[in-house]
């Protein structure tokens, strides 16, 4: 039987935090590349670190011939992702940084495999789900999120201008009979600019903000609170520390709660399974779960490059099922086409709806009218209940 008391820690990272922003520029330039064409090839990287970003990796066009002509726009893409961010400061500014790009055609051993409709690469994704939260997520990940998206929606309004973009959380939850009960640890750490002096300055600005975002009861006289903990913390962003597209797995999808694949997502196109796998086997686990078949599910996907059907597909209820797992897999492969072509279409996956994943996390988000977060959707309950 599954541990019911215990404590359990996540963390995420702001928008401003290097790798994100380099996790951004790569989304940012993928929606380019989509809205110019929805079966554009992209696998971009980006490095950024002191008034510098370097971007590479493959794109690809159907028209070779305008690929020359959209490598001009990546300069603005940069900057403006860069510029939205927030970050002005003397060795990391959106104007002043010197750009190198470096992304190239894709490869045609790659593409050949993927134009037969096949998996872009080999691998194995996840999905989880459960019932601790309205979102069907793990509630420490989700709520360090939710702190840094909030704080940074307070920082950009102008409300409170001492904040900057650089920002970690990470909250330690209680559990009782399998439900989070209690903070028990919140940890705090955020770029500031030189009027806030202490520690106690910083946490006197963040704290309503938290208790905001919080469940109420969860924070009890117990509750111990480390803001800021190393003192001064002006020196942010890419400047203060390197930054790397894809460095940020855990935070990107279940906070540790749930295994990772090992792939990252970002900059990737939607024939890359690292991606839209891993998009369907959080769909299916989230389903499964809004269904009632389980409270608790993992879901893994395993693929092989240019073969187009999964190689397995695993189901655990962690002890939580209504019918037996090998049920739900059946459930699971009657009711959605699982091969790379099958998953963009079930999802949409071929718009540009990319940069807006790549900072407070893949999933726990509501779905947009215009197709992000599709793989949020809960549509698939009924067909799952009736096959089992």
């Amino acid at each position: 039987m599954a541990r019911q008391n215990y404590l359990f820690t996540s963390e995420s990272v702001s928008e401003g935090h290097p790798d994100k922003v380099c996790d951004r520029i790569s989304d940012a330039i993928l929606d380019a590349f989509l809205a110019e064409e929805e079966n554009a090839r992209v696998a971009c990287e980006t490095f950024a670190t002191t008034n510098c970003v370097v971007v590479g990796g493959e794109v690809g066009l159907s028209d070779k011939s305008r690929l020359a002509d959209f490598m001009g726009r990546i300069d603005g893409i940069v900057r403006d992702c860069v510029r939205d961010i927030g970050y002005e400061q003397d060795e990391f500014h959106w104007n002043t940084l010197q750009l190198h790009n470096m992304l190239h055609p894709q490869s045609a051993h790659i593409a050949q495999g993927v134009d037969r409709d096949g998996a872009g690469d080999q691998g194995i994704m996840f999905g989880f789900a459960v019932d601790e939260t309205d979102a069907l997520m793990p509630a420490p990940i989700l709520f360090s999120h939710a702190i840094l998206k909030r704080l940074a929606e307070a920082r950009k309004s102008g409300a409170e201008p001492t904040l900057g973009p650089d920002a970690k959380s990470q909250l330690t939850l209680r559990y009782e009979d399998g439900k989070p009960v209690e903070v028990t640890q919140l940890v705090l750490s955020t770029q500031h600019t030189d009027e806030a002096q202490t520690s106690d300055d910083i946490r006197a600005i963040v704290e309503p903000y938290i208790t905001d975002v919080l469940p109420k009861e969860w924070i009890t006289s117990n509750t111990e609170w480390h803001v800021n903990p190393t003192g001064t913390f002006v020196i942010g962003g890419p400047d203060g520390d390197a930054g790397l597209t894809g460095r940020k797995i855990i935070v990107d999808t279940y906070g540790g709660a749930a295994p990772h694949g090992g792939g990252a997502f970002s900059g990737k196109d939607p024939t890359k399974v690292d991606r839209s796998a891993a998009y369907a086997a959080r769909y299916l686990a989230k389903n499964i779960v809004a269904a009632g078949l389980a409270q608790k599910c993992t879901l893994q996907l395993s693929y092989a490059i240019g073969v187009a059907r999964p190689l397995s597909i695993y189901v655990d209820t962690h002890g939580t099922g209504q019918v037996h797992e090998a049920e739900i897999e059946k459930a699971v492969a009657q009711n959605m086409d699982l091969t790379p072509r099958g998953i963009r279409e079930h999802l949409s996956l071929t718009r540009p709806i990319y940069a807006r994943t790549a900072a407070y996390g893949h999933f726990g988000r509501a779905p947009d009218d215009d197709g992000g977060f599709s793989w949020e959707r809960t549509d698939l309950v009924d067909a799952l209940k009736k096959s089992v």
